[in-house]
């Protein structure tokens, strides 16, 4: 019973040892920063903003369009038939739905473009996090998000900012 115990002191305190030798280098990076900072974060955020507000241009040009219709419908309600008034209510029903159903595509294709847009940039920042990392005999590299707390030191952001800035300066989006 006692050889026992001896032995498993023994293995507790030899991997311990092993444990506190063994160093595992961590680094953070922060990918909003990344993605707000970088050439191509930029120039990806100025060509949503152009796009977008082209969209909202357009979209309050076909609502004044579609309400200036129905004023001049109901403008019109005592003048026409029934007849009439209906065919033109349902038409302008009509153009309302088509209406929406353009905007909620031209919403979803901007949502759509933000994130292929984004995720180009990701596949371009991959293979520099994980050349630097290998350099720079790295282990981890984690996203600032997920920390709580962090040596200064460990925060890579900037130095692959530099990086990434030097491979693309643009994205353009589809």
């Amino acid at each position: 019973m006692q050889y026992k115990k001896i032995l498993f002191l023994f293995i507790f305190f030899l991997s311990i040892i092993n444990y506190a030798k063994a160093e595992t280098i961590v680094a953070f990076i922060d990918m909003q920063y990344i993605m707000e900072n970088s050439l191509a974060g930029k120039s990806l955020k100025k060509q949503l903003e152009d796009i977008h507000k082209k969209n909202l241009t357009d979209f309050k040009n076909k609502e004044d369009s579609l309400k200036k219709r129905e004023k001049e419908a109901i403008d019109k309600k005592n003048v026409l038939s029934e007849e009439e008034f209906q065919k033109e209510i349902t038409q302008l029903r009509t153009d309302v739905k088509n209406y929406n159903a353009e905007r909620n595509d031209r919403i979803n294709s901007l949502t759509k473009k933000r994130l292929e847009s984004m995720e180009k940039i990701v596949k371009n920042l991959s293979p520099i996090i994980a050349d630097f990392s290998k350099e720079n005999n790295i282990a981890i590299v984690m996203d600032k998000k997920n920390i709580i707390v962090g040596k200064t030191e460990l925060n890579i952001t900037k130095k692959i900012l530099t990086l990434l800035d030097n491979k693309i300066k643009k994205i353009k989006i589809n």
